[in-house]
């Protein structure tokens, strides 16, 4: 039985000579090189989000790869997966009868959180890190690892239950949580779990199996782009056996509600070939992969590196510990042949996989070993704190409002979210009210002005 029918159907009709009178306007013409293949949801091709011949049977084949109780497609990334696991979320709460709308979330949270609360009306109730956390990465805005403790906690003295805990693992410097444990709190509280697993789709394929369907999570979202061999904006939305019926029985008009009515098909046969590569020593391949890169991250920490995260495939250097700053390594990184994910002042991030190759680690490797050393820099990151939320998401993001010079915008309500993409997560949130330490943080970030609510609009005071 073939594990790839959308790539078969395609396949076929490429060789078939027909005339495409339908969509796309290149008409399979070579423009690209891809376009023999990339087609619409013409007869025979199945339609994403109401699959029901070979695309349904692809998500079957993945959903079996990935042990989960269904698996759906997004060729829209995980962005599209988080919108459609918050509303799944809400209505099962309104089914359940509960007037509800509220999220518990790790604040490292990507900012597609704080735009589904804006579309659907949802209050986040953020979870934060506990001071006394071990995490070499606790001072960062990127990493927020809720443990056990914080998470019984916040769920015990709530008054109302949320709709769903929504957690961030792994993170982007490569912290992951345990996952497990706060399953089991959820659980014993009658609140599904969402976890963002947009950058651990491989966790699948090694050993201990770490995704965190496999660990308990009603829900959660992988980006295949990310860590395993399929094109960008390629994702699964995958379901628990044990999570609520609704989830499964309404993914598919989740994911509709939010998305593109146009899908790729590029995209589609990018998650299909991968079903197919899933035999054949997949997975003691990457294993390989990830014992060479364990070995790379030894060399460096022996350099002076100081490294952060648990993640196999993702290496997080903190380069002050050598005296660079993030963006200075990821600069001299880049002058010498190698393009890294993401650069702050503290850290820099290099998402590798098993098709970096050995040639790649060892261009890594041997750039990273022949820095020059300097003395360490002591430079912390500013701490933010806890602000006010003056306004919710939705109010915030639908008010009036206008462009705020930093040094101006102390005591302003946030308008809009303000983040690069990577790593997407917001320092402030819309709604919350800017206090010296958020303008302290924003400033070290490089952020020079804000969207902020006009004041005359709410008759606000400063």
């Amino acid at each position: 039985m073939s594990k790839t029918p959308i790539c078969d159907f395609v396949d076929n009709y490429a060789k078939s000579g027909t005339v495409r009178a339908h969509m796309p306007g290149h008409k399979g013409a070579a423009f690209l090189g891809c376009e023999a293949r990339d087609i619409t949801e013409i007869c025979g091709a199945d339609e994403l989000y109401g699959a029901s011949g070979i695309i349904k049977k692809s998500e079957r084949i993945a959903s079996e790869i990935f042990g989960t109780g269904e698996t759906y497609y997004s060729t829209e990334g995980s962005s599209l997966c988080i919108r459609a696991m918050l509303f799944l979320a809400l209505m099962n709460a309104k089914e359940r009868g509960s007037a509800g709308k509220t999220v518990l979330a790790g604040r490292n949270a990507h900012k597609t959180l704080i735009s589904a609360a804006a579309l659907l009306d949802l209050d986040i109730e953020w979870l934060y890190q506990s001071e006394n956390s071990e995490s070499g990465a606790n001072e960062s805005l990127l990493s927020c690892i809720i443990d056990e403790e914080t998470l019984e906690n916040a769920l015990s003295r709530a008054n109302e239950k949320p709709i769903a805990v929504y957690i961030t693992s792994p993170d982007y410097l490569g912290n992951i949580a345990n996952i497990a444990a706060l399953a089991g709190i959820c659980k014993a509280h009658g609140a599904p779990l969402i976890v963002d697993n947009a950058h651990g789709a491989y966790l699948r394929f090694l050993k201990p199996n770490l995704h965190p369907i496999a660990l308990g999570a009603d829900m959660c979202c992988d980006s295949a782009h990310k860590t395993l061999p399929c094109i960008t904006g390629a994702a699964y939305l995958h379901i628990n056996t044990e999570a609520p019926k609704l989830f499964s029985e309404m993914a598919e008009k989740a994911l509709a509600l939010f998305a593109s009515t146009s899908p790729s098909y590029l995209i589609l046969q990018s998650l299909d070939v991968f079903n197919g590569l899933c035999g054949a020593g997949y997975e003691r391949r990457l294993e390989l992969a990830a014992q060479r890169i364990e070995k790379l991250k030894q060399k460096l920490e022996g350099f002076g590196y100081a490294l952060i995260g648990s993640e196999r495939l993702k290496l997080t250097l903190a380069p002050k510990s050598i005296g660079y700053t993030g963006h200075e390594l990821a600069e001299y990184l880049r002058k010498n042949g190698v393009e890294c994910e993401f650069a702050d002042p503290d850290f820099t991030v290099l998402m590798l996989s098993m098709q970096t190759g050995e040639a790649g680690l060892e261009q890594i490797e041997k750039k990273l070993l022949s820095i020059e050393k300097r003395a360490p820099i002591a430079q912390k990151p500013p701490r933010l704190a806890r602000l006010e939320r003056a306004l919710s998401a939705r109010e915030a993001v639908l008010a009036p409002q206008e462009q705020v010079a930093l040094e101006n915008a102390s005591g302003r309500i946030l308008a809009l979210d303000h983040c690069a993409c990577p790593p997407a997560v917001p320092i402030a949130i819309a709604g919350e009210r800017l206090d010296e330490t958020a303008i302290e943080c924003l400033k070290y970030y490089g952020i020079s002005a804000v969207s902020a609510v006009k004041k005359e609009f709410y008759r606000l005071e400063e």
